[in-house]
């Protein structure tokens, strides 16, 4: 999405977006000629406001709670690629 629509969306200003922007909450792709968003952006900044606006944390406890997060997503990918690889592959003589 469009960053207009993103920051609609989100109701939160362009400075704002530019702040979060510089301290890597948010990582859009670089394309030209404008920032495009992607649901996973629009979810996470989303997050930012609600945790700012709705439960009064700061910058460092949100930057702290961010990474948490992408944490618990790399390990839960891991996990889930793990699984994979443990689960028993069907083999042409399994299939006569």
């Amino acid at each position: 999405m469009s960053a207009q629509e993103f920051l609609i969306r989100t109701r939160v200003e362009y400075h704002v977006l530019e702040t979060w922007i510089e301290a890597g909450w948010l990582a859009p792709p670089q394309t030209e000629p404008e920032l495009m968003f992607s649901d996973v952006d629009l979810a996470r900044a989303q997050l930012i406001r609600d945790l700012r606006e709705d439960l009064g944390v700061n910058d460092e406890g949100i930057s702290i709670i961010l990474h948490l997060i992408d944490q618990m997503h790399g390990l839960r990918h891991s996990l889930q690629s793990l699984l994979e690889e443990m689960r028993p592959r069907a083999t042409p003589a399994d299939q006569s």
